[in-house]
């Protein structure tokens, strides 16, 4: 058996779990910073930091009580160290090394971006009726910023969707959508990993982020893009689907940005920093705003699943075909990607894995769920494992 302690903290979540053997969540805290941001419709890096460095503590204190692990019984300390906004990336391997070498214990460090897809690995007490130990996952936080499961949750009737499934078998196909990523990967194992695509410019989750700008939804914009889409016609505007060359797997999104940029506001009159525009999104009705919202989110999740699909068939075509397609990242919380991704599975007989929504987030429970193979087989890091920014 495995206890191990993660700690992510890459972008806007200051987060600490407990995980037993690489699959059964005894604690999951994630204090999130939306409203130290939302005034910036996007995140600050400097003041994330800073908010890394208060939070930090209670949010590891925490995510040990609620686990009821003593703090010398965990086995190792996993830190999501790639890649992310590099002095929040500091803030957390700073606390992670120093707890490993005051305790003696392995120091893991984890790529993130793997970790996601690791995500839909994770059991909880939740998602089974019952854990291998009593926890308590319903406790309230000591701390008013701690938040013993993030509870963003999209709005739909789809939980018929999310029943429990059979645990992720490999050779997979994996996908990773969320603000900073859009990657297509080959597992043949937890850790070993090829990317096969990725962004050539804007992730889908920033999209999602700079879309709800442009309607004026609010932040963060991913969530309320979807609630709003919901009641709209998806039909009502043929926003672009970007597929690129013929055989690529990679993706790009800045042209459905800008699409939607010019059908909620005209085309520029003048070009640069002086742009004008023939109207504003504050002319728009709530029926408009809506039909925009649903025509957006549909090309953008229809061009998620031709790359899936295309990818799929070039792993066959190659003799590497995946026993399942596996989703994670803050992106895999929407509900027409849950929904397209659930009938792609059906259509085509494939087994698909979601994350349950507390772990499509940033969140440290998929950090030491991921470590967790790292610790058996014999990975560990010194303490000089770097903060790096980038993914590869």
């Amino acid at each position: 058996m495995s206890l191990i302690l993660g700690i992510e903290t890459s972008c806007d979540e200051t987060a600490g779990a407990v995980v037993e053997d690489g699959l059964w969540v005894r604690s999951n805290v994630i204090a999130s910073q939306h409203e130290l941001h939302e005034r910036f419709a996007g995140v600050v890096p400097e003041v994330a930091s800073r908010a890394h460095l208060e939070r930090l503590g209670p949010v590891l204190q925490e995510a040990l009580r609620i686990a009821t692990t003593p703090i010398d019984r965990i086995d190792a300390v996993a830190i999501g160290h790639r890649p992310g906004l590099i002095g929040s990336l500091m803030i957390g391997l700073g606390g992670a090394k120093t707890i490993a070498w005051s305790l003696g214990k392995p120091l893991i460090g984890i790529n993130h971006i793997h970790a996601h897809l690791y995500a839909a690995s994770l059991k909880s007490e939740e998602q089974v009726g019952q854990s291998k130990d009593s926890i308590d996952d319903g406790k309230k936080a000591n701390d008013a910023k701690c938040e013993p499961q993030n509870k963003q949750l999209p709005v739909a009737n789809l939980s018929s969707l999310f029943t429990l499934r059979p645990s992720v078998t490999y050779p997979a196909l994996g996908l990773v959508v969320s603000g900073g990523h859009s990657n297509l990967y080959e597992l043949k194992s937890p850790t070993d990993l090829t990317l096969l695509g990725r962004t050539i410019d804007d992730a889908v989750g920033e999209a999602f982020d700079k879309a709800a700008v442009i309607l004026k939804l609010g932040y963060p914009g991913g969530p309320a893009l979807d609630k709003l889409a919901q009641s709209g016609n998806p039909d009502a505007h043929q926003l672009p689907r970007s597929l690129l060359a013929k055989e690529s797997l990679d993706f790009s999104f800045s042209g459905l940005k800008t699409a939607l940029l010019y059908t909620v506001r005209g085309k520029p009159r003048v070009r640069g920093k002086r742009a004008s525009f023939e109207r504003s999104a504050d002319d728009l009705s709530d029926s408009q705003r809506a039909d925009l919202a649903a025509s957006f989110q549909a090309a953008a999740i229809e061009t998620l699943i031709l790359k899936i699909k295309r990818a799929w068939d070039m792993l066959l075509a190659a003799g590497r075909q995946p026993r399942c397609l596996i989703i994670g990242g803050g992106v895999s919380a929407n509900s027409l990607l849950r929904q397209r991704a659930m009938e792609l599975g059906e259509h085509r007989s494939i087994e698909v894995h979601l994350p349950a929504f507390d772990y499509c987030l940033d969140n440290a429970a998929m950090i030491a769920g991921l470590a967790h193979h790292h610790f058996i087989e014999g990975r560990f890091d010194n303490l000089e494992l770097p903060a790096v920014a980038t993914s590869e």
